[in-house]
């Protein structure tokens, strides 16, 4: 077993969920790309290990995984949901551009993280910059 599958397997074990193949693919494909990947995304990557992975499996799959913590699903704009397996606390920049979505090291973030907030209890924190990334910022520059 691989140092990632192994990883991917614990951490569903930490978790609460029982692994299979699939989930532990599933897993370790998220651990290993950052892009955040989109179920579509997921599925056409993982079908070429498991050829007979349904893309419900990897829908469901991925819903019980941020049900369970053990990836972060983000709701970028109506059209767009997608993943992330580093569920430490961070922060994202959404590329209006060309889609991109970066991590975002923020410190400040476990500054707003709190039990209750006006009385009511706080299980999650979203951040998400959304604008122009560097690369398109550039492009732009270049094209005036």
């Amino acid at each position: 077993m691989t140092s990632l599958k192994k990883q991917a397997y614990n951490k569903l074990i930490d978790c609460g969920i029982k692994p299979s193949s699939q989930r532990t693919a599933i897993l370790e494909y998220l651990l290993s790309h950052h892009t955040h990947p989109t179920v579509e995304e997921v599925y056409k990557s993982v079908l070429n290990e498991i050829p007979t992975l349904s893309i419900t499996t990897v829908y469901n799959t991925l819903r019980l995984f941020s049900e369970k913590q053990a990836a972060t699903m983000l709701t970028i704009d109506d059209h767009r949901i997608c993943y992330d397996g580093v569920t430490t606390p961070h922060a994202h920049f959404y590329c209006k551009q060309c889609g991109r979505v970066i991590d975002v090291p923020y410190e400040g973030l476990s500054d707003i993280q709190t039990d209750n907030v006006m009385g009511n209890q706080v299980t999650e924190v979203h951040l998400c910059f959304k604008g122009l990334c560097q690369k398109c910022q550039s492009q732009s520059e270049s094209q005036s």
